[in-house]
């Protein structure tokens, strides 16, 4: 009889998806800001001989660099729905072609208003401005690859927690205690199972609703309240939640299952998690808290979680997304803040 070790097989890892950044993110326009500027310093300073001239070669190059780099973040922002659904080598030419239109009427203007004299040749902008577009697309592709292996991490550490004795085991003794006594509830609880191991073994790297996520977590605290009981208490403040908001997958569901682990296990008589999500300023706020206690505390294991969550939030918002970790008093809070994007 072949043994189950013989059967399993290595999880291959996630491919990586190459996409065009986010145009309407925040960071993208100030990583995009920099960079070119940074290019058209470089093109001055190479250009001139001695400080003075590199001053008089950049004012002289930022008098039409400036105005296209805004009006192509501009057009970026307007278009950027229409341009991230394209295939991405699509994207890559609507984005090239968007950037040419973009240098040849802003040249044309200032050729009529400054006189051809005075401005640059036409072919000379078409070369740089294909160069700074290569520039950019080819950084943020890196980016992105620098930062998609975190999908594959979360996934595995997701699926290291399910399946740890710990929870697994209990989880099944606490469903196989209910079978007699209360079989729909029991019923139930398997569904749960199977629901939390269907999303960890799927490809979470697309954003889902804010509600879906939620779900999730139910199902997952329903779970731990079999073994727990009267000890798990959480209190949801969620009225003024966006339902329809877009986060990554697998964001609130460690952080709970963290508060469990760290924050109500170790204490005999248990405690509260207290979860509460909002909408302000246009930004989506969720706030976890649990209990704390110093004294044979195993909070450095939330850290890995918590580092691959903002990896996360990072690849997918940027500057725009932050999390943040905190004690006070008694309780450990952990604070989600992204902006609030709907399909």
């Amino acid at each position: 009889m072949a043994s189950i070790k013989q059967n399993l097989r290595p999880t291959p890892p996630l491919p990586i998806t190459v996409r065009l950044p986010d145009f309407r993110n925040l960071g993208f326009c100030l990583r995009a800001l920099v960079i070119v500027n940074l290019m058209g310093l470089s093109a001055a300073v190479l250009r001139s001989t001695g400080l003075q001239d590199t001053w008089n070669e950049l004012l002289s190059i930022s008098a039409l660099l400036q105005p296209i780099l805004l009006c192509s973040l501009l057009l970026l922002f307007i278009l950027s729905p229409q341009i991230t659904k394209l295939p991405y080598r699509l994207g890559v030419i609507s984005v090239l072609g968007i950037e040419l239109v973009v240098v040849w009427l802003l040249w044309t203007l200032m050729a009529r208003t400054l006189g051809a004299d005075g401005t640059e040749t036409l072919g000379r902008w078409m070369v740089l401005t294909i160069m700074a577009c290569a520039v950019l697309l080819v950084y943020f592709n890196l980016r992105n690859r620098a930062l998609s292996p975190a999908f594959t991490e979360a996934r595995l550490q997701a699926l290291q927690a399910r399946i740890r004795p710990h929870f697994l085991f209990n989880s099944i003794n606490a469903v196989l205690s209910l079978i007699r006594m209360d079989p729909q509830r029991a019923e139930r609880a398997l569904e749960d199972m199977a629901d939390l191991f269907r999303v960890l073994m799927a490809d979470n790297r697309n954003l889902v609703p804010l509600e879906s996520e939620l779900a999730l977590c139910r199902q997952y605290l329903d779970l731990e309240k079999l073994r727990l009981d009267e000890r798990l208490k959480v209190t949801w403040h969620i009225d003024k939640m966006p339902a329809d908001a877009l986060i990554p997958p697998l964001v609130l569901q460690p952080l709970l299952e963290n508060a469990v682990y760290h924050g109500i296990e170790p204490v005999g008589e248990g405690g509260e998690i207290v979860i509460n999500i909002y909408l302000a300023r246009d930004q989506v706020h969720a706030v976890l808290s649990n209990p704390y206690r110093k004294e044979g505390s195993h909070h450095a294991g939330n850290k890995m979680a918590l580092t691959n969550i903002r990896e996360r939030l990072a690849l997918h918002f940027d500057y725009e997304a932050s999390l943040s970790a905190k004690v006070t008093e008694d309780r450990y809070q952990v604070h989600i803040v992204i902006p609030y994007r709907t399909e």
